[in-house]
């Protein structure tokens, strides 16, 4: 990522001072206690006829953070205001879900610093839907990044020498603890997707001859394909399918500090048509390929590779990042290739972030999934104290938690990123899809809604505004009316009165 575009783009961190205890007991209870919540008897009867609507509510300052409210009920009255209309006839893209990355520097704090209790716990709460959060994606690095210990490949050999038949190829630096770690966590969430992207090739595919800079040397778009398939295929044999690889990370970015590799669109297109799809294809893997894996203000990028329809042919559709333009662009793209998919692949925040951090990262999710976005993923999952390990590139980026090892036992800090992405990983289910939502006039509020595939709505707002904002929910022909404070994200989650509860 770069951070000149990141300085530009995102605002903040906020990060809650949580001990390892409070973070089950404070943080999670009322969350993960909401589904057992059954009211008064007298509430009961006087509701009997109408469908409840469950609330989840995090302040802006995040002194309450995912904080059970007392539930409504739909009703016939409608008070005069602001209305947000849900629609749920009105259907639009599929979700694949909201997660993050278990990067180098993530599964090694995770192996390495927490107890295997710790660990166990931490994985419930990050991936399970019933005593944690639901994150249901990962974006796995292939390789080094500029969060690892270490700067190598999968198919590493002396300068100045080749490896063509992918000879020395080899995942076992992977199998130390980030293999380990992603099994733990498909054990938790087994219908996990693994999105794989590497910063660089081997060294010796380069014009560089080294994993930092260069470009794609011709004669090895042969070879880096193959490379892809032994990729997928070893992985799947350790125990950990693929659901998609991106060509390069961030291709028009080309790092002088850690690994990385310059692409263009061009070549990118050439890769994809004639090299990793046709080896994609006769190896008989169904992970999906998606193109670009960079900022939205290069969005002319993709649109170029998919307007060639042999490589378009082998695409699944665009992965995006956050540091450069805005949301809009996917919509643009959807509008151009309405059969392809969008996945946002990473969006990190750190210490150069101003202002109120759960609008910033409550906004990123409702603008990208309303701008056509199958997928939320924030970058790393972990880091430590210090914003640590990394190798090189951002040197204060946020993780998901942050795991304090500056004594013993280590303690694991959700930071405002965790409490955004359960906004909407806790309740929007993959395979849901995007519905409609309109507001009845100009509002600050901003909002995006959701159909599960159980049929329960969930409606998920923002007030970004400093003033307390009234609304009223409007879906069938029913009302309820609900105050967001400024600064306040809100989930609304509630099951069609036809079907039955579990």
């Amino acid at each position: 990522m770069q951070q000149g575009e990141r300085l530009k783009k995102m605002k903040a961190p906020n990060v809650l001072s949580l001990q390892a205890s409070s973070f089950s007991a404070v943080l999670l209870f009322a969350l993960f206690s909401h589904n057992a919540r059954t009211g008064d008897s007298g509430s009961q009867v006087r509701h009997a006829s109408s469908t409840r609507i469950d609330i989840v509510e995090s302040s802006g300052d995040l002194r309450e953070a995912l904080q059970e409210k007392p539930p409504l009920h739909f009703g016939s009255s409608h008070e005069a205001g602001l209305t947000i209309e849900v629609n749920d006839s009105v259907k639009y893209q599929q979700i694949d879900g909201f997660g993050a990355s278990i990067t180098d520097s993530s599964a090694w704090l995770l192996s390495q610093k927490l107890t295997p209790a710790q660990r166990t716990a931490l994985l419930k709460r990050l991936f399970d839907n019933k005593q944690g959060i639901g994150l249901a994606i990962l974006r796995q690095p292939m390789g080094s990044s500029d969060f690892s210990l270490a700067d190598c490949s999968y198919d590493d050999v002396p300068h100045g020498e080749s490896d063509p038949e992918l000879k020395h190829f080899t995942i076992d630096r992977d199998r130390q603890y980030i293999l380990p770690v992603l099994r733990e966590a498909l054990a938790v969430n087994p219908k996990l997707k693994i999105i794989a992207s590497p910063w660089s090739p081997p060294g010796w595919m380069k014009t560089s001859g080294s994993m930092i800079g260069g470009t794609l040397l011709p004669s090895s778009f042969t070879p880096l394909a193959r490379y892809f398939v032994r990729f997928v295929q070893s992985y799947e044999a350790a125990g950990v399918p693929i659901f998609a690889v991106t060509p390069q990370n961030e291709p028009r970015n080309i790092p002088g500090d850690y690994p990385g590799m310059g692409m263009t669109a061009e070549e990118q297109t050439v890769f994809i048509r004639e090299h990793l799809g046709p080896a994609f294809r006769d190896a008989h893997l169904k992970t999906k390929i998606m193109a670009f894996d960079h900022n939205w203000d290069l969005i002319d990028f993709p649109d170029r590779i998919l307007s060639d329809l042999k490589a378009a042919g082998f695409s699944a559709g665009t992965a995006t990042h956050c540091y450069g333009g805005s949301p809009e662009a996917q919509t643009k793209l959807h509008n151009h290739f309405p059969a392809k998919g969008i996945w946002l692949t990473e969006c990190s925040g750190g210490e150069w972030q101003k202002g109120n951090l759960l609008v910033a990262e409550a906004d990123l999710i409702i603008e990208t999934t309303r701008n056509w976005g199958q997928s939320v993923v924030l970058w790393n999952l972990a880091l430590d104290q210090n914003h640590a390990p990394h190798l090189g590139g951002c040197t204060n980026c946020r993780g998901v938690v942050t795991i304090d090892h500056s004594q013993s036992p280590a303690t694991v800090i959700p930071t405002v990123d965790f409490t955004a992405l359960a906004h909407a990983s806790k309740f929007v289910a993959p395979g849901a899809l995007r519905i409609d939502s309109v507001a009845s006039e100009e509002s600050p509020l901003k909002h995006v809604a959701f159909r599960n595939t159980d049929g329960s709505i969930v409606l998920l707002a923002l007030n970004p505004s400093e003033s307390a904002t009234t609304l009223s929910i409007a879906w069938q022909g029913q009302y309820a009316t609900y105050t967001l404070q400024p600064g306040a994200v809100v989930t609304f989650h509630w099951q069609q009165k036809s079907r039955t509860r579990h």
